[in-house]
């Protein structure tokens, strides 16, 4: 069988377009393929990432060397089920559904079959995504290894994990970008409440968001030490702080993550 692309995708939605996205400055577009059911959107996509648009998932899968299930896990068994036929021992499946194990795959697909699971997140789009990235590495080559490195830090950064802790990674990365946008959404309300316009308080807390991030990256600093820095002795950001654990930021964050954390483990 002709594998003639490099990555075929099957699902081009918010994650799949995502990751496409960041592919294309990578690797050339005419090494990527993918199928997808709504024709507009798959339309959409192949004018935004130059990559071919195959007629069914099955087409998709035969034709590619690494085969990205951008699907649902919801939609996921009827998408491997579609696509199985076409899956070779050479060929190099990825999986970026939740609650979904790679035994789990492996009892579709066939014990020849080599996974890789991951998790990504939707920041992939702009270049800033984090993956959480797990595979039995034995099983892969060098060359292989070092693709499935360029695929996912084409669109940012990667960690890689022992599959038990991919929920955690699901919680702490992959759901997460949700929970700042909630965050960032509370903090510009507040700045409108005290008289901003939307677009300005939009801008400065995303950009106080982004720097913050950026310093504890590039610091290394403890997170509380980094608080501590802001936090003058009877200031404002030192009463602002104790409103925040008064009310129970950290308690709901981390109650979040427990919900997310139980949903992983009752996907099916």
């Amino acid at each position: 069988m002709n594998l003639s692309y490099k990555f075929g995708f099957i699902g081009a939605g918010n994650m799949g377009f995502a990751m496409m996205r960041g592919l294309v400055r990578t690797f050339q577009p005419e090494q990527i393929c993918f199928y997808e059911r709504d024709k507009k959107r798959a339309e959409e996509v192949a004018e935004a990432t130059g990559a071919r648009i195959m007629e069914t998932g099955c087409a998709c899968a035969a034709s590619s060397e690494y085969v990205i299930l951008a699907v649902k896990p919801q939609q996921l068994r009827a998408a491997a089920e579609e696509i199985a036929p076409g899956i070779l021992e050479r060929q190099i499946l990825i999986s970026i559904a939740p609650g979904i194990s790679i035994a789990d795959l492996k009892e579709i697909f066939g014990e020849h079959c080599r996974v890789v699971r991951a998790m990504p997140n939707t920041p992939a789009l702009v270049g800033e995504g984090m993956s959480g990235v797990c595979y039995e590495e034995a099983l892969f080559s060098e060359e292989e290894r070092e693709t499935i490195r360029r695929f996912f830090e084409s669109f940012g950064k990667m960690a890689l994990i022992e599959e038990r802790l991919i929920n955690a990674v699901v919680c702490v990365s992959g759901s997460s970008p949700a929970y700042v946008y909630l965050f960032l959404e509370a903090l510009a309300d507040s700045g409108v409440k005290y008289g901003l316009s939307r677009s300005l308080a939009y801008e400065m807390a995303a950009q106080a968001v982004l720097g913050s991030a950026k310093m504890l990256m590039e610091t290394g600093e403890h997170p509380g030490r980094l608080k501590d820095q802001v936090c003058s002795p009877g200031g404002t950001t030192i009463a602002a702080v104790g409103a925040l654990e008064e009310y129970g930021l950290r308690n709901a964050v981390m109650k979040g993550c427990d919900a997310c954390f139980e949903k992983c483990g009752n996907i099916r």
